[in-house]
C-alpha cells in the first residue's frame, strides 16, 4: 500500500500528544515507518480516542507488512470517527477487509477538495496536464455538429465543478450554467470567476434527484466519476433530469477489465462495456465514445473514456 499524505492540521488537545503525532507524520513522509509507528503509540498513550493517530500507525503497520496490527488500528480509526474524513476506508479496502464499492465516502472527497482547493488549478494544469474541460467542450461541438444543431444550450449543470475549469469552457455556449459540489472551499473559488448562474454544496446524486424532470438540456461530469463506484444511480438520474433532446458528456478512468476496479491511486476505474451498457440499460444513446487521456500521474498518460450520451 503506497504511503500517501496524511491530515496533519488536527488536534488532539493535548500539546505534547500533537508534538508527537507531527513527528510520527514526518517520520512517515520520509517512508521510516518503523518510527512512525512507535511515535504514533506514544501518541495514543497520551489520547487513545484521536482517530489521525490510529489512522497513521495503521497505515505504518501496512507499510511494515503487518496487515493484522493494520487492520485492527485503522478500523480503531472508522470506529471514533465513521464518517470517515481520514479516508481510513480505502486502506481497509486495499487489505481487503472493505469492499471497494465501499471505499470512498462524501466527507473523504470533501476534506479531500477543501485542503486541495487553493492549488487546485496550478496543480491540474501544470503538474497534471489536466485537458478534460477542452476535450468534452470539443466532444460536444463534434456531437451536436453530428445531429445537426447548433453548439448551445440554455441550462447545464456541472457535476463536482470544483474550482470551475469545466464552466469556463462552456461559458459562451450555455445561457446558464449551475455548478454543484461537495467542498464548500471549492465552490468558493468556483464563484470568484463569476461563470456560474447558481452555485450548490451538494452531494451529486441528492442534487440530481432534487431537480425538476426534463429541466435541463446539458449535463457534464469532468473527471469526477472517478470518486464514484456503481454508477446507475447517477444515470437514471441523470436521465430524469435532461429535456427529451439533452446531452450527457463525462470523462472517467479507463478500465481494461470487466465492470470497475479501485485503482492504486484512490480512484475508481469503469470499463467501456461496463459505461456502454449501463448507458443502454439507462436509456440513453451512445452519440460519442471514445479512449482519452485527460491528465497525467508522475508524467505518464492515465487512460481514460469520454462520452457524450443522447436522452432517448
Amino acid at each position: 500500500m503506497a504511503a500517501r499524505p496524511l491530515n496533519e492540521t488536527r488536534t488532539s488537545g493535548d500539546l505534547l500528544a500533537d508534538r508527537r503525532y507531527a513527528y510520527a507524520n514526518a517520520a512517515f513522509r520520509d517512508r521510516d515507518f518503523k518510527v512512525a509507528a512507535d511515535l504514533a503509540r506514544q501518541t495514543l498513550e497520551l489520547v487513545p480516542r484521536f482517530a489521525p493517530a490510529h489512522a497513521l500507525l495503521g497505515r505504518a503497520e501496512a507499510a511494515l507488512g503487518d496487515q493484522a496490527s493494520a487492520v485492527e488500528a485503522l478500523a480503531r480509526a472508522l470506529a471514533i470517527e465513521p464518517d470517515d474524513v481520514l479516508g481510513v476506508r480505502l486502506d481497509l479496502a486495499r487489505l481487503g477487509t472493505l469492499p471497494p464499492e465501499e471505499a470512498i465516502g462524501a466527507a473523504y472527497v470533501r476534506a479531500l477538495f477543501d485542503g486541495y482547493a487553493q492549488d487546485f488549478d496550478r496543480h491540474l494544469v501544470e503538474s497534471l496536464k489536466y485537458r478534460a474541460p477542452e476535450m468534452i467542450r470539443e466532444a460536444l461541438r463534434r456531437a451536436c455538429a453530428a445531429q445537426g444543431r447548433r453548439l448551445w444550450f440554455d441550462r447545464a449543470f456541472d457535476l463536482g465543478c470544483g474550482t470551475g475549469l469545466m464552466g469556463q469552457a462552456l461559458a459562451d455556449v450555455c445561457a446558464t450554467i449551475e455548478g454543484v459540489d461537495l467542498s464548500p472551499r471549492m465552490l468558493a473559488e468556483a464563484a470568484k470567476g463569476r461563470t456560474y448562474g447558481a452555485l450548490h454544496e451538494s452531494g451529486l446524486l441528492p442534487f440530481l434527484q432534487a431537480a425538476p424532470e426534463r429541466s435541463v438540456d446539458l449535463i457534464v461530469a469532468a473527471d469526477v466519476f472517478v470518486y464514484l463506484a456503481a454508477l446507475d444511480p447517477v444515470f437514471a438520474a441523470v436521465r430524469r433530469a435532461l429535456r427529451a433532446d439533452g446531452l450527457f458528456a463525462f470523462t472517467v478512468q479507463a478500465h481494461a477489465g470487466e465492470g470497475l476496479t479501485l485503482g492504486a491511486d484512490a480512484r475508481y476505474a469503469h470499463s467501456e462495456s461496463y459505461l456502454r451498457g449501463l448507458a443502454i440499460s439507462t436509456g440513453f444513446e451512445v452519440a460519442l465514445f471514445e479512449p482519452v487521456t485527460t491528465r497525467q500521474d508522475r508524467g505518464a498518460d492515465v487512460p481514460g473514456f469520454l462520452a457524450v450520451l443522447g436522452r432517448e
